[in-house]
């Protein structure tokens, strides 16, 4: 068991730098040491078997060897060779998988080759553990549409702002730290135009070695200004402006800032989301965290596309009629209300995260 829990430790260290491809971490191990271990590192790279296969200082040792792998190992060219085919050179004896990868194009085609070439070996260990750090790439690779977390900070009694408006901040530095990583961990982050005009953010991130989210704003007849951070700033972070009403002239200039233009068929004045995120996925975006206001929440519920809710929860009260973090026309009945299930809990410095995954 220790040993994939290695290797799933390992295959974390490829947040951010991986998408659209899955985290994947292999640990090689012969005579209870463990001889060479590597992970996928950034996209394009050599993947985890073959990284932890380099690994191995003395290439003798992998004869007869055992290697704990996350993901089933490919067994197609794609940018690297097939990963079926280097562990069958090494001479490692034994393969300990922990998921089966869903990608047609593997799909079951790794284990197969794997055992026609006398490797003996055993499935599913872990096997809840390994899915869960590839949620994301599961759903991408088999729905063709990204993955989409919502989050949002509100107050103990369910404001995300003063009956002013003002909203910054709710949540403590703690919390809002972790809200970057999770800006890492997804390919694209998606607001309203709404939160633009009031806050007129950068929605970059800023953690150490973090990379930038693909920036989606959903503005429907292109009000947002050309002088905002996100406009002058989308030649240097890929910025897509997704709009449902023409405006020739607006989106020339838009274009002209380095801004990528998506329009969708016009759903009660708002862009359509589900053929956003068609489109988006069509781009390679395998993932997207809406951090919109309670409109764009809302549209995000009613049709259907969000896959994981994350609330921060602050310990403090505002009262009043301020804003709630999901508005829109709302739900008539008890029985019409969208529903999730708890996975867990976090502290940071008293604020609570509540993580929920889609009821199936």
């Amino acid at each position: 068991m220790e040993y994939m829990l290695r290797a799933i430790e390992l295959a974390k260290k490829g947040i951010g730098h991986v998408n659209p491809n899955p985290l994947v971490g292999a640990v090689i191990v012969k005579n209870g040491v463990i001889i060479g271990e590597g992970y996928h590192e950034y996209y394009g790279g050599l993947h985890a078997e073959r990284n932890a296969i380099a690994n191995c200082k003395n290439k003798d040792d992998l004869k007869g060897a055992t290697i704990y792998v996350t993901l089933e190992p490919c067994c197609h060219y794609g940018k690297t060779p097939p990963c079926t085919e280097a562990i069958i050179q090494s001479g490692i004896k034994k393969v300990i998988i922990g998921s089966k990868d869903p990608n047609p194009i593997v799909a079951g085609k790794g284990i197969s080759i794997l055992k026609q070439n006398g490797i003996a070996i055993v499935e599913d260990f872990l096997k809840q553990k390994c899915d869960t750090i590839n949620d994301i790439f599961f759903h991408y690779i088999t729905t063709k549409t990204p993955y989409v977390i919502s989050k949002y900070a509100m107050t103990l009694d369910g404001k995300i702002a003063t009956v002013t408006g003002k909203s910054q901040w709710i949540t403590n530095e703690k919390s809002r730290n972790n809200v970057h990583k999770l800006r890492n961990r997804a390919m694209a982050i998606l607001v309203g135009i709404g939160t633009v005009l009031a806050d007129d953010p950068m929605l970059n991130c800023r953690i150490e070695g973090g990379r930038n989210p693909i920036r989606i704003i959903c503005d429907s007849s292109l009000k947002i200004s050309l002088d905002s951070k996100i406009v002058n700033t989308a030649k240097d972070i890929k910025t897509i402006i997704a709009y449902c009403n023409s405006n020739t002239q607006k989106e020339e200039k838009l274009i002209d800032k380095g801004c990528v233009l998506i329009k969708t068929e016009n759903k009660h004045e708002h862009v359509n989301l589900a053929e956003l995120l068609k489109k988006i996925g069509a781009m390679g975006i395998d993932s997207i965290l809406i951090e919109g206001g309670g409109e764009i929440n809302f549209s995000a519920l009613e049709e259907n596309i969000v896959n994981e809710l994350q609330v921060y929860i602050a310990p403090v009260i505002f009262g009043g009629k301020a804003k709630s973090p999901v508005g829109g026309q709302g739900v008539t009945d008890v029985k019409y209300g969208f529903n999730f299930k708890l996975l867990k809990t976090e502290i940071f410095d008293g604020d609570i995260l509540a993580t929920y995954k889609k009821e199936v």
